[in-house]
C-alpha cells in the first residue's frame, strides 16, 4: 500500500510535488458517505484511489511516466552495464538538465512501513536510503552517498544485523545499479521483499496476459471464481453475450493464430473461452478470435483489474478511460472502492468524474502548467473555500481552479488565424 510518492526533477516537473495517499481530515457528511473510498491502516486514513486532472501538457501523464520511469529502474538496474543511460530527462529549463532527480516513496508492505527514494542524474546513482518503522519508530536500513568519496566505508552506512554482509553487496553495486535491485539479485532477504513489492505489487500501465504476472493458473482461478462479474461488466457494455465458458486445451504443431500467444504458456497449454449470446444460446463463438475488439479489450482488462484488486496491489494508469464507455469508467473505480486495499492512481479528462458525491476532495488533484513551464500539483481539498454543495465540474470548467486552458477560440479569432492574421 502506497502512502506517498515524491518526485523532483523529472520531464516536467521542477519542483518537488507529492502524491499523498493519507486522507485529509475531513469530517463532512459528504467525506463520511464516502467511507468505503478509504483504507484503515494500523489506525490511519489512507485513500483507496486518487484522479489527477488538467489541461493537456500540464504534466498528468508525466507523473505517471515519472514513477514508471523509477519503477523500471529499481527493477532492472541490477542489469545496468556501462554506458547505459535512465529513461527519463530531467526538466529541460533553469539549468535543471544538469540538476539531479529525485524520487521517494513510502509504503507499507507485510504490516510495516518503508521510507526508500534515491537521487541520479541520466547516467548514476547519487544517493539511496532505506529506512523502516519495525516497533513503530524510524529505523535506518541503510544510507548510500556516492558523493562522499571512492570508497565503499564512505559511501555506505547499515544497520546492525538487518543486511547480512552488506558491504559484499555494495562492492558489487556500481553507479548505475541501486543497492536494492542488486541486493535482491544476492539473496539479502529484505532487499528481495521489497524488490518484489516493486516488481509485483507496483503496477505501472496494464501488462499483457502473457507476462510474467499471470499464469495460465491465475487466470483459470480468477475467471472461475469470477465468471458473474466478466458477464455483468460486458452487459454494461449493451453486450449480448449471455454466458462465457473456458475449455483447456493442448497447442501443438503449426504456429498459432495471432489472438492466441496472450493466452498460452511455455508448455503450449491453451486456454480458449467460448461466448454465448442471447441471440441464439447453442451457438458459441470464439472469445478472442470472433467477438469485437472492444469486448475482447475489456475482458482482458478485467483479470488485470481482478488481479490488482483481490490482491490488493497499486495500479497506476495515464487517461485509463481513453476510448472506454463513461460507464465502465465508473465500473473501474467502482471496483476499487469496493476492495479490500487496493489502490488506484489515474489521469483523466472525463470532467464527469470531477465529483464530491463520487469522491472526496482530497481524492481530487489538479495539474497546472506554470509560467516557467513546470508541472504543480494540488488537491481540491486545498481550495478551502470550496464546500461540498457546490459542482466542483462545474467549478473546473470555469477556471477555478486554474487547471484548464485559457483559449480564445472565438469566431473572430479563428478567423484571423485562417487568414494567417495575429488576433489583436
Amino acid at each position: 500500500m502506497v502512502l506517498e510518492i515524491r518526485l523532483e526533477n523529472f520531464f516536467s516537473i521542477k519542483d518537488e510535488i507529492i502524491l499523498d495517499f493519507r486522507a485529509a481530515n475531513i469530517n463532512t457528511e459528504g467525506a463520511k458517505s464516502l467511507s468505503i473510498n478509504v483504507i484503515d491502516c494500523n489506525g490511519e486514513k489512507v485513500l483507496k484511489s486518487i484522479g489527477l486532472f488538467g489541461a493537456n501538457a500540464s504534466g498528468k501523464s508525466n507523473i505517471i511516466k515519472a514513477i514508471d520511469s523509477c519503477q523500471h529502474i529499481i527493477v532492472d538496474s541490477s542489469q545496468y552495464n556501462e554506458g547505459t543511460v535512465f529513461d527519463f530527462v530531467p526538466f529541460k529549463f533553469d539549468d535543471c538538465i544538469n540538476k539531479p532527480s529525485v524520487f521517494s516513496i513510502e509504503f507499507v508492505h507485510d504490516d510495516i512501513i518503508y521510507e526508500y527514494s534515491f537521487t541520479l542524474t541520466t547516467t548514476e546513482i547519487l544517493k539511496e536510503s532505506l529506512y523502516y518503522y519495525p516497533k513503530g519508530k524510524k529505523a535506518k536500513v541503510f544510507v548510500r552517498d556516492e558523493t562522499k568519496g571512492i570508497i565503499k566505508t564512505e559511501i555506505y552506512s547499515f544497520a546492525d544485523g538487518i543486511i547480512s554482509r552488506p558491504f559484499d553487496v555494495a562492492t558489487n553495486t556500481s553507479k548505475k545499479t541501486l543497492y536494492l535491485s542488486r541486493a535482491s539479485q544476492m539473496d539479502r532477504d529484505i532487499c528481495k521483499k521489497l524488490y518484489r513489492f516493486f516488481m509485483l505489487n507496483l503496477w505501472v500501465t496494464f501488462a499483457p496476459l502473457n507476462s510474467k504476472k499471470f499464469d495460465t493458473t491465475i487466470i483459470k482461478e480468477l475467471f472461475t471464481q469470477n465468471k458473474d462479474l466478466f458477464l455483468h461488466a460486458l452487459s454494461i457494455c449493451d453486450s449480448d453475450i449471455s454466458n462465457i465458458n473456458i475449455i483447456h486445451e493442448q497447442i501443438k504443431g503449426s504456429p498459432m493464430p495471432e489472438y492466441l500467444p496472450a493466452i498460452v504458456n511455455h508448455t503450449h497449454n491453451l486456454i480458449k473461452f467460448e461466448t454465448f449470446h442471447k441471440t441464439n444460446p447453442a451457438i458459441s463463438f470464439n472469445l478472442l478470435g470472433e467477438e469485437s475488439t472492444g469486448t475482447i479489450q475489456l475482458f482482458n482488462m478485467i483479470f488485470y483489474l481482478l488481479e490488482v484488486v483481490k490482491n490488493n496491489k497499486t495500479l497506476m494508469l495515464d487517461e485509463f478511460d481513453l476510448s472506454l464507455h463513461s460507464k465502465i469508467a465508473d465500473f473501474i473505480i467502482d471496483l476499487f472502492h469496493a476492495g479490500s486495499k487496493a489502490q488506484f492512481l489515474f489521469t483523466s479528462h472525463n470532467t464527469n468524474l470531477i465529483d464530491v458525491k463520487r469522491f472526496r476532495r482530497d481524492q481530487i488533484l489538479f495539474t497546472n502548467k506554470k509560467e516557467d513551464g513546470s508541472t504543480e500539483l494540488y488537491s481540491l481539498y486545498d481550495h478551502k473555500d470550496f464546500r461540498e454543495n457546490m459542482d466542483a465540474e462545474k467549478g473546473y470548467l470555469q477556471g477555478r481552479f486554474d487547471a484548464i486552458p485559457i483559449i480564445d477560440n472565438s469566431l473572430i479569432a479563428l478567423r484571423k488565424i485562417l487568414e494567417n492574421k495575429k488576433p489583436a
